[in-house]
């Protein structure tokens, strides 16, 4: 079982770095998000959505569902690890 999943997780790695091949260099000036993406936001965020900081406009009002999103990942994972590791009373009877 454990040859299974070691070989699983190869091809899972593989497959992860073969998608990584197209992309963009780091930093590349013309890839799309520095072509598209950013000069929008930076353009019209304060038109937008009246929010002087571009930073704040983009998580609050552009990716809000996101944000969000990640934030309630973020909970559900903090409650379900305290109520893993919370003291039992059953647990002090035996």
């Amino acid at each position: 079982m454990k040859v299974i999943i070691l070989i699983f997780v190869i091809l899972s790695g593989g497959l992860l770095i073969y998608g990584t091949m197209d992309m963009p260099a780091w930093g590349d000036p013309n890839s799309p998000a520095n072509t598209y993406v950013s000069p929008l936001y930076i353009e019209e965020a304060y038109s937008k959505t009246e929010t002087p900081n571009i930073v704040s406009a983009v998580l609050a009002d552009y990716r809000g569902y996101d944000t969000m999103g990640e934030t309630t990942v973020i909970f559900t994972a903090a409650l379900i690890c305290a109520l893993l590791l919370r003291k039992n009373s059953d647990d002090d009877e035996a």
